[in-house]
């Protein structure tokens, strides 16, 4: 059984039977929609380029294709670890053999309540509200200048539906958990380049309700007219109906490096809910990233298909958002006091690399934008042990032997 029918569940159970895996596996989402992939919430499908089917990671026909039983529509409300068994919202409960957790991560509350006109974004009904009120029209106040946040400021200033776009973040930059300030200032200025408003380092004290709208107030005293506004303020892990069954929930699922459950080796985590043991940095980690739950789900797949072969989860970092005619990839470790060097790509304007070294100028990780030579070059990279240098005189020399203009490229 699989409880959560997003990208780490789906992919889990495709895995599984590739794997070889032949005994019956039930698939348990809390929503009506067929499965679907949460990224393009706040890009595509939000500009409206993208429909509910493109979104879709699992037809009826290819579930039962695969043999895979869809239970949708009703959520888990506990699992009895003892007895093997989950119970649904509707009294039902249901027997398992194995299982894996794959209920994923819901937005942080807004600690200014749910006034008419303000959303937050991760399921797909909260795609289709946002993107009707953007519709109609008027300002748009985005809080948060992480990943989410700026994507959807970037997607409402693109397709130009909103009287003006507003970024709000209590940091002086965006992207502040993951880039220091002074890479993260081009990234600010990306926004603002494309005729969005930032506010950063005002923090907001409440958001108020005024006629038809809303006003966001800031703590320098200034009040933001808004007719949307979206709050973006991180996730945290929906573990809450597992709390009294005998696992161990800290910030998520605790897993050992096999992504199994403490004292529970029949039930695994994946995905945003897992937190598990990473070998490499030797300390529990909880990654909210498509990538993350994509890898750890096939590692579990592997892993309930071989008992007598069990391989830990020790992936490399691997991150990417798309705002505007950008492409931005993060991979392994970045920001904070990390030393670092910048690298021009082909369009030094809007092409780019920052390679990131530890205090032993070992290569720690890289932030690229529109470069994928450069990226793939990093990922290889940290696979082993190797110096900064090495790795910006490897991305230098592919560099130089770029086609010339009228060249046929590869």
């Amino acid at each position: 059984m699989i409880v959560g029918a997003s990208v780490g569940g789906v992919r889990t159970a495709k895995a599984l039977r590739s794997a070889g895996y032949a005994g019956e596996i039930v698939l348990v989402g809390a929503e009506d929609h067929l499965p679907y992939d949460r990224p393009p919430l706040s890009k595509t499908f939000l500009a409206g380029t993208a429909t509910r089917e493109d979104l879709t990671l699992l037809t009826e026909d290819a579930a039962d294709a695969a043999r895979i039983r869809l239970e949708l529509g009703t959520p888990a409300t506990a699992v009895d670890v003892a007895g093997r068994a989950v119970e649904l919202a509707d009294g039902r409960r249901l027997g398992f053999d194995e299982l894996v957790i794959a209920t994923g991560a819901r937005p942080r509350p807004s600690p200014w309540g749910a006034p008419r006109g303000l959303h937050v974004l991760r399921t797909l009904d909260d795609g289709l509200a946002l993107r009707e009120d953007l519709g109609r029209g008027g300002p748009l106040v985005v809080i948060g200048a992480g990943f989410v946040g700026a994507e959807i400021a970037a997607t409402a200033a693109e397709i130009g539906g909103p009287a003006g776009v507003t970024l709000v973040d209590p940091m002086p930059v965006p992207l502040s958990r993951v880039l220091d300030p002074a890479v993260a200032r081009r990234f600010a200025d990306l926004h603002t380049g494309r005729g969005v408003a930032t506010r950063f380092g005002a923090a907001v004290t409440g958001v108020e309700t005024s006629g038809d709208g809303l006003v966001v107030r800031l703590d320098d005293g200034t009040g933001l007219p808004a007719a949307t506004v979206v709050v973006g303020i991180g996730a945290v892990p929906n573990d809450g109906w597992l709390r009294g069954s005998g696992l161990t929930i800290a910030d998520g699922v605790v897993c050992d490096r096999y992504c199994r459950a403490r004292g529970a080796p029949n039930i695994h985590a994946v995905g945003d809910v897992a937190r598990w043991f990473h070998p490499r940095r030797r300390t529990l980690v909880r990654a909210e990233h498509w990538t993350n739950a994509v890898e750890q789900a096939d590692r579990v797949a592997h892993n309930i298909t071989h008992p007598d072969d069990l391989q830990a989860h020790d992936p490399v970092e691997y991150i990417w958002t798309d705002q505007y005619d950008w492409r931005i990839q993060l991979v392994g470790r970045t920001g904070g006091s990390l030393d670092h060097v910048t690298l021009s790509g082909a369009d030094p304007d809007r092409s780019f690399a920052v390679l990131y070294a530890h205090s032993s100028g070992d290569f720690a990780g890289a932030v690229t934008v529109n470069w994928p030579r450069a990226v793939i070059a990093c990922r290889k990279a940290l696979h082993a042990p190797v110096s900064l240098d090495t790795v910006r005189e490897t991305i230098t020399a592919a560099a130089s032997r770029r086609p010339r203009a009228g060249m046929p490229g590869r």
